[in-house]
């Protein structure tokens, strides 16, 4: 049989406007046969990509749907990603702050959601007669990973292309994505009938450690890519919010551990 060239080139991908757009188009080339190799980013050039043989762009484009892969480098350049220019930038917001402001409202679900765990977990110990606050944090913690996990699996494959773009494990093992969701599944339902704490609770550690690790990395970068904490279901963009979640966790499990 035949081998064919290996050819590598570079590719302008039209209609790319986030990190889950990126994530989108890296998932559907790397299922294409003949494709060995492909990186994918906003910035040109959009694609590079190793295949054997000459692409078929006009099947590629068809599959990839809303998005246009093409060997034109001056479409991107006389056509870049438009801006939205403000008439005058304070100090807070100029190009040197380390991270973008956050505006609430953009965050409505995820506080929604956070607020009814934290609310449902406290009313849990009504009528507050021996209030216990550790009670209260495993609780919270047993609904946080729950409903998290709930999230992420309605669409497991839409979660674990986005986990990938800046978490440092999934980034190198694809199937970490793909079983992470069941992580947080497992280590809600052990809070909830607290087995084994001293176990959940390293593993809680450790787990959400290495993943903050990736979503300090991507704020202190700058880039502008969809955070994955609630799936594939909402649009929410990685900020210092995402920090906070993280090591919120992180600080509860440690805290746990200690008074254990």
């Amino acid at each position: 049989m035949e081998t064919k060239e290996l050819i590598k080139r570079e590719y302008n991908v039209s209609g790319m406007t986030c990190g889950g757009c990126v994530a989108t188009v890296t998932e559907t080339l790397e299922k294409q046969g003949n494709i060995s190799n492909v990186k994918v980013q906003l910035e040109y050039p959009q694609a590079t990509i190793e295949s054997q043989g000459e692409l078929d762009l006009d099947t590629i484009n068809k599959e990839l749907d809303k998005y246009t892969i093409s060997t034109e480098k001056q479409e991107m350049e006389l056509a870049p990603m438009p801006k939205i220019v403000k008439p005058a930038i304070s100090k807070a917001e100029s190009p040197s702050s380390s991270l973008p402001p956050i505006k609430l409202s953009t965050y409505k679900p995820l506080l929604i959601i956070v607020g009814f765990i934290a609310g449902v977990s406290l009313l849990v110990q009504y009528p507050f007669d021996n209030f216990s606050g550790m009670l209260w944090m495993r609780h919270f913690m047993a609904g946080f990973f729950l409903v998290f996990s709930f999230f992420k699996l309605l669409n497991l494959s839409g979660f674990a292309s986005s986990y990938r773009m800046y978490d440092i494990v999934a980034a190198k093992w694809n199937g970490w994505g793909k079983i992470y969701p069941f992580v947080e599944l497992a280590l809600g339902i052990a809070y909830l009938i607290n087995f084994a704490p001293f176990y959940t609770n390293i593993v809680t550690v450790v787990v959400l450690g290495v993943s903050s690790i990736g979503v300090i990395q991507s704020n202190l970068n700058k880039k502008k890519i969809k955070c994955a904490c609630l799936g594939d279901v909402f649009n929410l963009p990685m900020s210092t919010v995402t920090i906070i979640e993280d090591l919120a966790m992180v600080g509860m499990g440690v805290w746990m551990l200690l008074v254990l």
